[in-house]
């Protein structure tokens, strides 16, 4: 079921960018320049645009949906509750007074030791 929602929803991306696209510009970046017309508030619904709309409603819905799969199948321990799975063992905590930084320099030696 979710291999199904997720090639409707990478066909819905695919198409919500070619709809995008296609779409006449209305020049000038952020507004800025334009037209040169009267502005309005509100332009002419076209027929892209109303493709755009649907194909937008629909990918919302299914990342809505693949979200909803996904929390389903995920088991029900949180990551927050720190709960290991079972069969699985924590790492034990460090020592007290121990650091946990990789030893320095100073702690190495210069030469390295005699064999005899």
């Amino acid at each position: 079921m979710e291999n199904v929602v997720l090639t409707i929803h990478l066909i819905l991306a695919l198409a919500l960018v070619g709809v995008v696209l296609l779409q006449r510009s209305e020049g000038g970046g952020l507004g800025i320049g334009g037209g040169g017309g009267v502005v309005s508030g509100r332009s002419a619904a076209t027929a892209l645009g109303k493709v755009t709309w649907i194909l937008a409603i629909a990918f919302i819905c299914t990342s809505l949906a693949l979200t909803v799969l996904a929390r389903r199948d995920q088991a029900s321990s949180s990551v927050i509750d720190g709960t290991a799975p079972a069969g699985t063992t924590a790492p034990a905590p460090a020592a007290p007074g121990s650091s946990l930084l990789p030893p320095g320099p100073s702690s190495q030696p210069l030469t390295p030791p005699r064999v005899d």
